[in-house]
């Protein structure tokens, strides 16, 4: 179906999997003025086909692989595209973002999304060609079984041999052994990045599908070609002078929050029993950028390069950013460095969630130091770990329980407690009881246990400004306000990196300036304020001069947002997707956090350092539009215009 809009292809296609059948499905205008692309576009396909009754691993389970406007306009880091489906890790609505550059390829081949439904009857994959399907059998093409970079490997000789030995550009994605073994946080890999969290891996692996190729000589339509060159240069221009975007991230990636985190005692460690390692010094950003850097890479368009190379087994590969030095560091009382980097190529060469199988296996040790499982794990003994990520990918052992994540193994073995999971997904490396705004996102994310997802207030309470980690105040608000923001910038299709720059640079350079002083002393009391601007955004009728995400809209894709539309946009995304949940019996019993964390201080000497995340909920509901069991309501749902 064509469309007027500039950014999108205009096409979205379903293909039965049992049949081979390809259908176009439909997809007009208003939805994409309501949905905009990426993650929100798939939960709004996901929501329209899914009564709440099927399984991950079922046939009427339906993966949904899609892509944002922006991807192809030459915006900053907008080279993702988005993996969506029944989770088998929570039993609810998963996504998974992603960078590589399938999703620039999949636009090329004139396709916008593509809608999996049904499963192959035998292993496959599929090759996509200006927007026709060929599948073809992945055990004769010696694909299956295959990890990741040798599977996209094969595919690239693949594709030169069915072109006569010519090199045809491509984007790709495969799973790794753990996806074709349904462990159960198995990811999809795209190049060297990771849709990593959720599962979305075993989807396509029970749909017996090992990858996906995409290529095409599709021209991208662009509304006003020459002035988005004038804005996407000012724009970048802007991300390389932000503090942010334009030096920490560069110059060490996420890793460089490892040393704050520690400052201010927010670094798990220990599964989470303490916030502080004392051996952080050695698998830090400082250490990473200086003693195994070799140098910096971004994904497509990306101006921020966060990305760090390093040598493992004689090879230049990706370095492991924060979430695993952090979780694969302390969390399980590990200093040596080069063996993150050497667990994080492993566990991509598997096609694993690096979060989840390292809290997992946290879990495990804890379980083992009190004698609820006896599985010979201890904190600060890895030497063995290589082997148990093989064990775990191919559910070997006691490899096939650690498979099923850190939730599943408590039901088992007990220690609920200390399993750090919300809805099934491990927590990011963030410790909460000294960040609890950070603690209510886990909490009422809507994938789960996620930083992003749940709206990242962190930055705001450490790792970017210093408003007080501790108070619950109009921290629901700021929540709502930053999921929002995000929920649009991942639909449109770019990376959440950019939101980074959302704050004035001299926020961040001055700490101890006057203004930063005042502003972070007023955000406790501004709630009130957001709560106003969170219920009518649209009085927000103008473009941010520090929020360049708009105006690209509007010229390349030409969608008038302006800065309260775009975030009613994400208001309509995020309530779509927890009305989706909702289906699958998602409520306010779901969104909760491990005791550990809610009812045990982190010091024992100040009872306010755990998350008060009962009174923050409530606010965060009624913020929101849901009622008291988390449920948004039909007044909710009808201004969103999810529903008529």
């Amino acid at each position: 179906m064509g469309t007027m809009y500039g950014g999108y292809m205009g096409r979205v296609v379903q293909i039965d999997l049992s049949t081979k059948e390809i259908t176009e499905y439909p997809w007009n205008d208003r939805e994409r003025e309501l949905f905009i692309g990426g993650k929100t576009m798939a939960d709004k396909i996901l929501y329209d086909n899914l009564k709440g009754t099927e399984t991950a691993f079922s046939d009427e389970n339906i993966v949904v692989i899609s892509t944002g406007p922006l991807t192809g306009t030459g915006a900053p880091s907008s080279g993702r595209f988005n993996i969506s489906g029944i989770s088998p890790q929570t039993g609810h609505i998963g996504t998974s973002n992603c960078g590589g550059s399938f999703g620039y390829y999949l636009k090329r081949a004139g396709i916008d999304a593509v809608i999996l439904k049904g499963r192959c009857d035998k292993h496959t994959w599929i090759e996509i060609n200006n927007g026709s399907f060929v599948f073809h059998d992945a055990d004769e093409d010696g694909l299956w079984g295959l990890k990741a970079s040798a599977a996209q490997e094969r595919l690239h000789e693949l594709m030169k041999e069915s072109k006569g030995g010519k090199d045809i550009r491509h984007g790709q994605l495969v799973i790794g052994p753990a996806g074709e073994n349904l462990v159960l946080y198995s990811a999809v890999i795209s190049d060297e990045r990771a849709g990593g969290r959720t599962g979305m891996g075993a989807n396509l692996g029970y749909k017996n599908i090992k990858g996906i190729v995409a290529y095409g000589n599709h021209a991208f339509n662009i509304k006003n070609p020459e002035q988005v060159k004038i804005w996407n240069a000012k724009w970048f221009e802007y991300l390389k002078n932000h503090p942010l975007t334009g030096n920490q991230l560069p110059r060490m990636g996420t890793a460089g929050l490892v040393s704050s985190m520690q400052m201010r005692s927010m670094l798990s460690t220990k599964n989470y029993n303490y916030g502080q390692y004392d051996d952080f010094d050695m698998v830090n950003g400082e250490t990473l950028a200086e003693d195994y850097n070799i140098v910096n890479q971004g994904c497509l368009t990306c101006p921020i390069k966060c990305a760090r190379t390093v040598n493992v087994k004689g090879k230049e590969v990706k370095g492991p950013e924060l979430e695993t030095l952090g979780l694969l560091g302390g969390g399980i009382l590990n200093n040596d460095l080069q063996k993150i980097c050497d667990w994080n190529n492993e566990l991509d060469e598997l096609g694993m969630d690096t979060i989840s199988c390292a809290s997992t296996i946290a879990y495990a040790m804890e379980a083992n130091e009190k004698g609820l499982w006896d599985n010979g794990l201890e904190f600060g003994k890895t030497d063995g770990l290589s082997q148990l990520f093989e064990d775990i990918a191919y559910r070997r052992g006691i490899g096939d329980d650690l498979a099923n994540g850190s939730r599943k193994c408590s039901d088992i073995y007990g220690g609920k407690e200390f399993a750090i999971q919300s809805k099934g997904l491990e927590l990011a490396a963030y410790e909460p009881r000294r960040a609890v705004g950070q603690g209510l996102g886990y909490a009422v994310s809507n994938r789960g246990g996620c930083h992003l997802n749940g709206g990242y207030l962190v930055i705001l309470e450490g790792l970017g400004l210093f408003t007080n980690p501790q108070t619950p105040h109009a921290k629901a608000d700021f929540t709502m306000l930053f999921q929002d923001l995000m929920e649009t910038i991942s639909a449109t299709g770019q990376c959440l990196f950019t939101s980074y720059a959302f704050f004035p640079g001299f926020l961040i350079t001055r700490p101890n300036g006057v203004v930063t002083t005042i502003f972070n002393a007023a955000i406790p009391f501004i709630g009130g304020v957001l709560r106003l601007i969170n219920k009518f955004p649209t009085v927000l009728a103008l473009h941010l001069p520090i929020f360049h995400h708009t105006k690209a809209m509007e010229l390349a894709v030409g969608m008038p947002l302006k800065f309260g539309s775009y975030i009613r946009c994400g208001e309509r995304g995020y309530t779509l997707e927890r009305a989706l949940d909702c289906k699958f019996g998602i409520s306010a019993k779901d969104d909760t956090l491990p005791k550990r964390l809610t009812d045990v201080p982190q010091d024992p000497n100040d009872p306010k350092t755990k998350v008060p995340l009962d009174k923050m909920k409530k606010t965060y509901y009624k913020a929101r539009g849901w009622d008291e069991n988390g449920v948004p309501t039909l007044k909710t749902l009808r201004k969103l215009k999810i529903t008529g």
